[in-house]
Parts: C-alpha cells; structure tokens; sequence
C-alpha cells in the first residue's frame, strides 16, 4: 500500500539515498542563510510590492543533494511577521513553519535555525504559511537532487507559477466574505455532474471546453511564470534533438493550471517529488501547489516552442519559450481559449515507480470538504476549523482518508510531515501516485493513504489560500505525541 519514508525513500524519487554525512562535519558546517525580503516586481509596466525569498547565492530558493543535513538560517528581512514551510519534505513537526501549531512567527529582523535530516528528494517548494503572504509572491523552489549531475537529462530548467494581483489580498478575502465571490449561488449541482469528461486522458488531450469550470471567485491581473508574463517570456536555450526536465511548481494561490506543451510531447516523469511510470502527452493538469516533472524531447530541426501553462476557467495565460540558438522567438499573446476545469482523468493513469511493503490499513477516517455559501465560510467535517483536531493517529498506523468534496468547488488537499499514496477515485481502487497535495474536485471522493511514521501535530488543508483561510484546514494529532 504506502511506503514508509524510512524504508523505502530511493523510490521516491529512483535514486538512492546518498550516505549522509558523519556528525562530526555536520557539526562544523554553517546553516544556509535564507532570507525573506521585500522586493519591487515589473508587471506588464506596473511597479508592485511582493516578497522575495532567496537562498545564499542570491538566487531564489536553495538548491541541495539528498544526504545533506538541512541546515537552514531563515532571516525576517522585512516589518512583518513571517513563517516559512518547508513543502515536500517531512522535518520533526516543530520545524514544519506552521504558525500556532508547529512554531511561533519570526518577527522583523529575527532569525529561526533549522536542523534536521531530510530523506526526501525531489521537485518542491518553501512558501509562507502566514495569513496570505503566499498570494503576494512569498515562495520559491526547494530542489532536492539525488546526484550533482543529472543521471539522465542533460539539461533542467526550475519553473515556479504564480497568480498576480495588484491587490491588498486581505482586502479580497474580505470581499470574498462579504459574498462577493462567484462561488455564491452558483454551486453545482451534485447529482447531475458530467463525469464523461474523464475519458481524455490516455491522449493527453484538453478536455472539452464545456466542462465544468472551477468558479473562479478572484479576477487576477496576470499570470507569471518565475515572475515573468508572456509580455516578456522567459527564454530557455536548448539544443536541437536535446533533452530538457522541466521541474514545474504551481505556486499559485488560487488557481489550478494545465501544462500545454504545443506542438511538442512530453513524458510526465514525478509527481509532487515522486517517480511514476513515464506518462506521455501534450497537456497535462497541475493543481494548486502540486509539481510535475516532464522530459522533452526537442526537435532536431530546433526551433522555438512555447510551453504554455493555461489556468482554468480563464482565458488569460503564461507560459516560457524553450528555443534553439539562433531561433526566432515569436510574440505570444496573454489571451487564449478559456482552459476547463481540472478534473482527475491523469491521476488515474499515473502508477508510482515506488513499491512499498504489503501491510494492512489500521482503519479508514472520512473527511467531508464542506462550506462555500455567501459567507465564504469553508470547513471540514462541516466545521471551520483552523487549528481543530479533525482526527488522531498512533505510531505505526497506516490510515486511508476518504475525502468527500460536497461543495461546489474543488480543493487541493495538503498533508504536512507526511506523503500519501493515492488508492481510490470514487469507488475504484486504484495503484496510483505518492503525493503530497491531491486534487478532490466538486462531487468527487478521492481517498489516500498514509503511514503515522513522523510524530507531531500536523496541518492538514485545502492549499486555495483563500479557503484555507476561511476555515479549511485542521490538524491530525498523534495521541501519543509529547
């Protein structure tokens, strides 16, 4: 059923684990300066005020080997509180960057050292778990790599997306809870759902446009690709028949998003830091906070190609372009044809490379995803949570979650401290993927499945920050936790 991240971590990823380092020099090595900073960012000829988070060499995020010890100086280079959560890894519960539940804010011109040994390698992220601090750009890459060179790619290139508004965040939650959102009164209605729109994905095709679109509540100004729009894409130099793994992160507060490759063809390789088996395509759907590897063959001919990263239930996009030398780069224009809804027609196809023990469920806890009227009051198990026990666990359990979507939207659920394998969609069993973030979409039932192998109190969250920040969002105990 579910790997054990301490048995069987190579598999994660396809690579062993490298040895880890003898205490002796772990002890002498400096922690790696992050710093959260303010910044001024250029979109499309407008100044804005966002957050910056950078590693030792200036550039955004850290870039480490599996084996390293993560050692990590986080500095609040700002006037406002922060915190930041380290996505995709699985550190003690104390350091997981969860204010009042994992750790205190970092106040301005304060530090926090981070210290622990991470078995996770792969494509993930660090953002902010402060109010809404994420919708203001406070995240950035975490790249963990089983080797210093790649073993079969001979080029990577890191693309971290991103919803933009000019906007006061706090001032649309507001508005949102005001009824201000395209939410109220529009809910789906559960019984008569199209469930005929999964039948797309073994092409790799966009799904229809008449399916149901996610009810987008907030009118962005842009969508960036590694802060860029497609005013002034960014340009990825690639050579003619090369290989390239792209390692995409949907930093998005709010938006689910398709991977439109055009007129090229992709494998999907990792899933939210994990191996599966190759899956080819064209298109291919990335929910909030979720991360996709994909290896791309380019053209012999060479040439430019945009990669186009569509959000749902919009007709705005961004995307980069990977291009030959010498290639004309053509103009690409931010409007396009409105993108459907994700749905979960992929995630049935996807068969993790990971083969874990044989052990039994210890028991199945169901969790209703509830909320969304007027008020925009969100829940689970038709609470607003927060920081509210939803359920607990004992050392050594394995535990499925039943979620069931009973609202009219859909919702990126996030585990922290822990991955999950996916093991139903509705009423089909499936072998699927080992993730961290799952997308439950409207009407839907998706169940996962976890080992209790990491003591704590852990978050447990829709990752559409404005729900999460209405109420979706609880906490699983373990009962023998100090």
């Amino acid at each position: 059923m579910i790997v054990n991240r301490r048995r069987l971590v190579a598999g994660l990823a396809g690579a062993a684990i490298l040895p880890l380092m003898p205490g002796k020099i772990r002890a002498q090595e400096a922690p790696r300066l992050v710093t959260v900073s303010k910044r001024t960012l250029d979109v499309k000829g407008k100044a804005a005020t966002v957050y910056g988070l950078t590693g030792p060499d200036g550039k955004p995020g850290l870039d480490m080997l599996l084996g390293e010890p993560f050692r990590v100086r986080l500095f609040n280079n700002t006037d406002t509180e922060t915190l930041i959560h380290w996505h995709g890894l699985t550190p003690p519960s104390a350091q997981d960057g969860v204010p009042m539940i994992s750790q205190d804010p970092i106040g301005p011109g304060q530090s926090y050292d981070y210290d622990f040994i991470n078995t996770r390698s792969g494509t993930h992220w660090m953002h902010s778990h402060m109010g809404l601090q994420e919708q203001q750009l406070l995240a950035a890459p975490l790249i963990v790599r089983e080797t210093r060179e790649p073993l079969f790619d001979g080029q990577e290139h890191v693309v971290l997306l991103h919803d933009f508004t000019f906007r006061d965040p706090v001032e649309i939650l507001s508005e949102l809870q005001g009824g201000g959102g395209a939410h109220a009164g529009h809910a789906m209605d559960q019984t008569q759902m199209d469930h005929s729109q999964m039948d797309h994905s073994s092409t790799g095709e966009m799904p229809s446009a008449d399916a149901s679109a996610m009810l987008n509540d907030i009118v962005y100004d842009a969508y960036l690709a590694n802060d860029r729009t497609l005013d002034d894409p960014e340009v990825v130099t690639v050579e003619k028949g090369g290989q390239i793994r792209l390692r995409i992160i949907n930093g998005a507060a709010a938006s689910n998003m398709w991977i439109d490759l055009g007129t090229l063809e992709g494998e999907l390789i990792a899933v939210d830091g994990s191996a599966i088996y190759p899956v080819r395509g064209s298109m291919f759907p990335l929910a909030i906070a979720q991360r996709a590897d994909l290896r791309i063959r380019i053209p012999g001919g060479g040439g430019a190609f945009p990669v186009l990263f569509r959000p749902e239930g919009v007709d705005m996009r961004t995307g980069v372009v990977l291009a030959t030398q010498g290639a004309a780069i053509p103009k690409i224009s931010e409007a396009g044809d409105t993108a459907p809804a994700l749905d979960l027609a992929q995630e049935l196809l996807y068969r993790a490379v990971a083969r874990p023990p044989d052990e039994p469920v210890t028991r199945t806890e169901m969790l209703m995803l509830t909320g969304g009227g007027s008020d925009y009051v969100w829940g689970l198990n038709g609470k607003s949570m927060m920081h509210d026990t939803i359920f607990t666990v004992r050392q050594g359990e394995r535990i499925s979650v039943m979620m069931h979507n009973m609202t009219g939207m859909a919702h990126p659920m996030h585990l922290h401290g822990h991955y999950f394998k996916v093991t139903a969609i509705g009423n089909m069993a499936i072998d699927g993927a080992i993730r961290d973030v799952v997308l439950v979409p409207a009407g839907e039932t998706v169940t996962v499945t976890f080992d209790a192998d990491n003591p704590g109190t852990w978050a447990f969250h829709c990752h559409h920050a404005y729900h999460m920040n209405a109420g979706m969002m609880g906490t699983i105990n373990y009962s023998s936790a100090a």
